[in-house]
């Protein structure tokens, strides 16, 4: 028999098979075989029952999880397995039977000392980390967390700074240049030309902090998905949540898909190390092959390889010192 995965899936369809209670009738040898159930993407989970998109032409369907998955857990953007009433008209109820192997998982956990991973998308290939400019003011270290979760689990990231209109985003813009990482300003009513043309082709989950304007920006690129717009507090300077789970939504030009996310107030990363992130930046991780054990490769870090290599001119200080940074959110 399998054993679990970092994900909570087993590749064994029936491992969650329980054992039959007291007084019950003998449960037949004869496991049943879900190799005709029908594929589809979950694309939102409220309160136990999953919506689920089986093609693109088809309403959506409304399932439960078997018992038979036991704990397995099931997220937005799950490629699952469906039984019973797929049909997806008003009243009728499937059943997911079975989740096929997830290609990436972004996670966080409650905070640096909390050890449960909480899986929040799954088979995404981009993350859009969605930071304002002004109310509420940008907060480095939220998008440095956030990048770190983005290289840990190999989704390509994407910094969107909105409210453009009332700050320059220059100074950010080049806060995050030596990274190589793109970067779209936008403001109320401008042309998401850009932006569009970046998310053409991916599925992007979009996260940020409370009230820094996702849920506007949804709104903007799906003119009619009407998705609830917070404002934020004059005092704290903090966004009201205003979406309370998960969706993923489809592009008006059927090539791309976003899934909106509940705003964040934290972003642990409990579940990172440095390595994973050096895995991210191939030239990096080049050059930290020549590293002592153990090594951290931050500024506290004896002989580490990375200071070599910007005192021989193979690496700009400011990369190193973006890296740093970075490395410094979970550090």
């Amino acid at each position: 028999m399998s054993r679990a995965g970092r994900d909570g899936i087993t590749d064994d369809p029936h491992d969650g098979y329980e054992r039959p209670g007291r007084r019950s009738r003998p449960r037949t040898k004869d496991r049943p075989s879900y190799d005709r159930a029908e594929v589809a993407t979950v694309v939102t989970v409220d309160r136990g029952r999953y919506r689920c998109l089986a093609a693109e032409d088809r309403p959506l369907v409304t399932a439960t999880k078997a018992r038979t998955l036991g704990r397995t857990g099931v997220i937005v953007g799950d490629r699952v397995r469906l039984v019973g009433d797929t049909s997806g008209d008003q009243g009728t109820l499937a059943r997911i039977v079975g989740v096929e192997e997830r290609r990436t998982v972004l996670r966080r956990t409650a905070d640096d000392d909390d050890p449960f991973e909480r899986p929040i998308v799954a088979n995404a290939d981009q993350l859009v980390i969605v930071a304002a400019l002004a109310d509420p003011p940008p907060r480095v270290g939220m998008i440095d967390r956030i990048l770190v979760a983005a290289y840990d689990a190999g989704l390509e990231p994407l910094l969107v700074l909105t409210k453009a209109d009332l700050a320059d985003p220059d100074g950010l813009m080049a806060t995050y240049r030596p990274l190589g990482l793109p970067v779209v300003a936008v403001e109320p009513g401008s042309d998401l030309g850009e932006l569009r043309d970046a998310l053409r082709g991916h599925h992007s989950v979009l996260v940020g902090h409370s009230g820094v304007g996702k849920s506007t920006l949804v709104n903007a690129l799906i003119p009619g998905v009407d998705r609830q717009v917070g404002h934020v507090n004059e005092v704290t300077g903090r966004g009201r949540h205003t979406s309370t789970s998960a969706i993923a939504l489809r592009l008006p030009d059927g090539d791309g898909w976003v899934i909106d996310t509940p705003g964040v107030r934290s972003f642990g990363l409990s579940h990172v190390t440095p390595d994973s992130i050096v895995a991210a930046f191939p030239d990096l991780s080049e050059i930290v092959e020549d590293c002592p054990r153990g090594c951290r490769h931050d500024t506290a870090s004896p002989e580490c390889a990375l200071d070599t290599a910007v005192a021989e001119g193979r690496l700009s200080a400011e990369r190193l010192e973006s890296f740093r940074r970075m490395e410094k959110a979970f550090g």
